[in-house]
């Protein structure tokens, strides 16, 4: 329908375009592209969560039924000079969309590259980059690739050059993505009175109490704890960590180890209904009024984590614990659609 009434319109060339995303004042700029399934299939594009087989499958449908894809995933680069360049001459000019999201009030500007030079240098410049990273979307980055190998497969005449051997990709400069925290709500002390559960933090921590105005933790390894109306700063003693390894230097890996799991005997994130999650873009505020409704028992917010964190864990083949990011803004959907034919 969206192509019957002329919304939807197929471009004649090939183009890249540029997706520019405005959030608190501040833009980050990515490229639209065709990432490659090969590259995720052997690792190129690489992931630092693991996807459950059931929430893909329900990603691929929506991709099979459509023979396209409309949901963008969201990537990272390596901090290029040349491209940053080439979209800032862009940037500068008037964009194709421009628009204000009604529920968020996040900017969204969208540009169409068409011209052959910078097409070509686009193209150079990741030919170059040794790989690419998942930032947020990586169930939509398996079904988009796992429907482009599915049809290769299917089809007898496949050459390696059809649409649906690439999928669609938003790809940002590392240094420009905002990582929000990703908090966390509890039930129950698991038995322990307030007084009890402070002095066994301080076996791994430093607490230290801050009173009742919100407190944001200041630097990695530091929590804020809000426990009976008062916030709480908890410093993790050296020892506790590890910074030489990509998990064991994470705030959420700390958390888990020393606080959830050491004392409030929860070992599953992805399962445990004593526990919630809250991403940063609601605040602190959201931390505390879930904890004075009676609803939560008490709550903690991490320190967020940084792309580079990311992209080392990417890089050694390990893991990000559960629950460990939030990306803000979001993608739109629909304003470039890939399709499959």
């Amino acid at each position: 329908m969206f192509q019957d009434k002329g919304w939807l319109v197929q471009d004649k060339e090939e183009n890249y375009y540029i997706y520019a995303q405005t959030m608190n004042g501040k833009t980050q700029y990515g490229l639209v592209v065709g990432a490659y399934v090969n590259d995720y299939m052997t690792g190129v594009i690489k992931k630092h969560e693991l996807t459950r087989r059931d929430k893909e499958e329900d990603r691929m449908k929506h991709v099979r039924v459509c023979n396209a894809n409309i949901e963008p995933v969201f990537f990272a680069y390596p901090d290029n000079k040349l491209l940053d360049e080439l979209i800032n001459r862009y940037a500068a000019t008037t964009p194709e969309y421009d628009f204000i999201a009604p529920i968020d009030g996040f900017r969204h500007q969208f540009w169409v590259i068409s011209d052959k030079k910078d097409i070509q240098a686009i193209t150079e410049e990741f030919d170059k980059m040794p790989a690419l990273y998942i930032a947020d979307g990586h169930h939509r980055s398996a079904a988009a690739a796992l429907i482009g190998a599915e049809k290769a497969q299917n089809n007898p005449n496949h050459k390696g050059d059809e649409e649906y051997n690439y999928f669609m990709a938003v790809c940002f400069q590392a240094s420009q993505l905002t990582i929000l925290d990703y908090n966390r709500v509890v039930k129950d002390l698991n038995g322990m009175e307030a007084a009890d559960f402070l002095k066994a933090l301080e076996k791994n921590f430093t607490v230290q109490l801050k009173g009742k105005e919100e407190y944001h933790p200041q630097h990695l390894h530091e929590f804020s704890l809000y426990l009976d109306g008062a916030w709480y700063s908890l410093v993790a003693k050296e020892g506790t960590y590890n910074d030489a390894d990509p998990i064991g230097v994470l705030d959420v890996d700390i958390s888990s180890r020393l606080i959830l799991d050491e004392l409030m005997n929860i070992t599953d994130l992805r399962s445990d209904k004593r526990i919630d999650f809250v991403g940063g873009l609601r605040g602190l505020g959201e931390l505390k009024r879930r904890v004075d409704s009676g609803e939560m028992r008490w709550a903690l917010a991490l320190y967020p984590v940084s792309m580079q964190q990311i992209m080392d864990i990417a890089d050694s083949g390990k893991i990000m614990p559960p629950k460990a990011t939030w990306f803000e803004p979001k993608l739109r959907s629909g304003l470039v659609i890939h399709k499959l034919d």
